[in-house]
């Protein structure tokens, strides 16, 4: 289910009855406790100029997402404090990336990595800005 949801928000459907299924599953899975720690893929990818990386923690945990560059450079870090047990897939509740640097200046065009730190577990996906 949290595949077909990932996909079906890539698409940006915004008839009704999409919207409607993809509540629906979203609120069947956070009925559900996940089993394991998990980064799913961010959307959209491509994006430009905001993306959502969504994850799910099997326990309560602090959260850190730091985005690098291609070349392994700390871009920027998302502190996102302490976790409890859940899904955050759905806009409100996943990551924000705002594609920006610590700086707060717009990154340049290209492939960026995201690691998601969650007590001991950790995972590295890949994202792509196009302007």
């Amino acid at each position: 289910m949290q595949k077909w949801i990932a996909q079906a928000q890539q698409l940006n459907r915004t008839d009704v009855i999409s919207q409607r299924g993809i509540r629906f599953l979203e609120q069947l899975l956070m009925a559900l406790p996940p089993k394991k720690a998990v980064l799913l893929p961010n959307y959209p990818n491509p994006f430009n100029p905001e993306t959502w990386i969504p994850y799910q923690l099997a326990e309560p945990s602090e959260i850190t997402i730091s985005i690098y560059t291609a070349h392994g450079q700390l871009v920027r870090e998302l502190d996102l404090g302490h976790q409890s047990v859940g899904i955050y897939q759905s806009k409100s509740r996943a990551a924000h990336w705002d594609g920006k640097n610590e700086f707060g200046e717009r990154v340049a065009s290209g492939l960026y990595f995201y690691t998601l730190k969650a007590g001991d577990f950790s995972a590295t996906r890949k994202m792509l800005i196009m302007k």
